[in-house]
């Protein structure tokens, strides 16, 4: 994988490069469509390369692992011959789902243990085999094992959970230096920056992430409970390290506003379910604000969705249509909703792109910050 810096304008960290890999080159900034099963939820493969312009997607190791499973992964050739998917996939390590799993997860210094959320059965994450499952899997970008720490976590708890990633960090590094893909293309690999609110320790976890040298590094941790403006804190604490000549993934991060302040603060790569599950919960993002497709006000509205500048989907649907659909229940509202949705994101990462080769970005930013805010 290789990233070139094509600008950085004075007055933002903001940046704008291209990240290339053996599947296709990446415009960054770029948000990146989530697909844990190897499928973005309701939006065929075609509709992500032709309406949506996704350049890169994400896959998920933990759902990725249970089913389909690594037997069948290999015998597929890969996630991207699995899924008919061409252009680069990046997977996370399964470790915020381990995360999230709580009651039924135990970390330990060989790795994370847990039960499958599926049928209950017993599992073992360690560095080392997530780096293995990554290798079947095919991703053009992996990531360390870490933990996810809660937002409001102590001190105590979040120092002990960052040398325990740390730790992992060097087991997983060292494998992956030690492996090979599985296929006929190259692979990179992130290390997460931890350390939950504190400053000393985010300092501390990016000093060390910047000096393995990897090909590119990830932001973790953040958006998981603590107040938006210590995550905008956070990124700017490990920004004012982490390498310029990498590019640098917020992870899981999360509504139009928020990918905004973090591409301003020299964020490159961001991914997040909100596009879809907010719209499969009849949630629309539209340069001018946010709808609730359920409203009454919308029910005999015939105007399109977009009503000016580029149009995310068929203007041949308008807001009227659905609702109805959403009232409805019909799954066509749940799939015109998501297509609409991340086609916008990846129209405001682009956007934001040309105004930052453009050299205007601040100011552009700063308006489309509250234009995107706007409940509608």
């Amino acid at each position: 994988m290789n990233f070139r810096l094509e600008a950085s304008p004075q007055g933002t960290r903001a940046r704008a490069g291209l990240i290339t890999t053996d599947h296709g080159t990446i415009e960054t900034p770029i948000f990146m469509p989530v697909g844990t099963l190897g499928s973005v939820k309701g939006v065929h493969q075609h509709e992500l390369r032709d309406d949506i312009h996704a350049q890169i997607i994400l896959g998920n190791t933990y759902h990725l692992y249970l089913r389909p499973g690594m037997e069948l992964m290999a015998q597929a050739g890969g996630l991207h011959r699995f899924m008919g998917w061409e252009r680069p996939i990046l997977t996370d390590s399964g470790g915020f789902q381990v995360f999230s799993l709580s009651a039924n997860r135990k970390l330990k210094e060989d790795g994370a243990h847990f039960r499958s959320h599926i049928d209950g059965s017993r599992h073992v994450f360690t560095p080392e085999g997530v780096v293995d499952i990554q290798r079947t899997i095919g991703a053009d970008i992996m990531m360390a094992l870490d933990e996810c720490a809660p937002g409001d976590a102590d001190r105590a708890y979040a120092r002990q959970s960052l040398d325990l990633t740390h730790r992992w960090l060097l087991r997983g590094w060292r494998h992956f230096q030690e492996t090979t893909p599985c296929y006929d293309h190259s692979q990179a690999f992130f290390p997460i920056v931890q350390g939950c609110a504190y400053a000393d320790l985010r300092r501390e976890s990016a000093q060390r992430v910047a000096e393995l040298g990897a090909e590119g590094n990830a932001i973790g941790g953040l958006a998981v409970g603590e107040p938006t403006e210590v995550m905008y804190e956070m990124i700017e604490v490990v920004n004012e390290i982490l390498p310029t000549d990498r590019p640098r993934y917020l992870m899981g991060v999360g509504t139009p506003a928020n990918i905004l302040e973090a591409i301003d603060r020299g964020v490159d790569m961001m991914d997040c379910v909100m596009p879809t599950r907010n719209g499969r919960n009849g949630m629309l993002f539209t340069r001018h604000g946010i709808m609730n497709m359920r409203n009454r006000k919308w029910a005999s509205d015939f105007s399109p969705l977009q009503e000016d500048g580029p149009s995310y989907v068929d203007r041949a649907y308008t807001k009227a249509y659905l609702r109805h659909l959403f009232i409805s229940q019909e799954l066509l509202a749940m799939q015109i909703a998501s297509i609409h949705n991340l086609a916008f994101y990846l129209w405001l990462v682009g956007e934001a792109r040309r105004h930052i080769l453009a050299g205007d970005f601040p100011a552009w930013k700063a308006q489309m910050v509250v234009d995107v805010s706007r409940r509608l």
